[in-house]
């Protein structure tokens, strides 16, 4: 072997060398930080949250006491009234005899105050109804008038702005429950195919 071949294997061998160090080195705490701060920006750009459409009421019925088709015929009669003025409705399950409205929206108040720039809009949550606070289901006329003082206070509901009928205690309620029920076929429908579900005690 010449001077000149030998001279190139030394050349060629701490090159291989000088490779293999930097491939072994580990990362550096800058290299580190910033390779954890790409993948952080990524990870938070596929973060989508739902979209929620107000105002937004949500009927929360028990499932245990069959009253799906009550929740849908309140759904479908604030729908009806106030159409493209409610963002969106949501039937929510639950059990324990549950069967609530809220409402969430923003005042015409904090609208009015942010358009000036004046403060921010803010969103507030109300409860509409609750059946065991209130003794019973509400007439329709009684909900669309409480979801009306807080959207279009202006808006007139024709015939639902008459005084309502004024019963008092369960039997009042249970009364405007069998209304509902009649008005929305519930009461010749629901349950006639489907399985008996377990009795709610709290129900009753």
């Amino acid at each position: 072997m010449s001077s000149l071949d030998i001279v190139k294997n030394i050349e060629y061998s701490k090159l291989n060398k000088s490779s293999n160090y930097e491939n072994t080195q580990p990362y550096s705490k800058e290299s580190t930080a910033e390779n954890l701060s790409k993948k952080k920006t990524m990870a938070d750009t596929t973060i989508h949250k739902a979209p929620v459409h107000l105002p937004r009421v949500a009927i929360t019925f028990c499932t245990q006491c069959r009253w799906m088709l009550r929740a849908a015929y309140f759904a479908q009669e604030l729908l009806s009234t106030f159409s493209s003025s409610i963002g969106e409705v949501a039937l929510i399950p639950a059990t324990g005899g549950l069967f609530t409205v809220h409402l969430t929206y923003k005042p015409q108040e904090s609208e009015a105050a942010a358009s000036d720039g004046n403060g921010d809009v803010q969103v507030q949550e109300v409860l509409i109804w609750d059946r065991k606070a209130e003794g019973g289901f509400p007439e329709t006329k009684i909900l669309k008038q409480r979801v009306r003082n807080h959207i279009e206070p202006s808006k007139d509901l024709g015939h639902s702005d008459k005084p309502a009928n004024k019963v008092k205690g369960n039997e009042g309620g249970e009364e405007r429950g069998e209304k509902a029920d009649n008005a929305a076929g519930v009461v010749a429908t629901e349950g006639t195919d489907a399985a008996p579900a377990a009795e709610c005690a709290d129900c009753k």
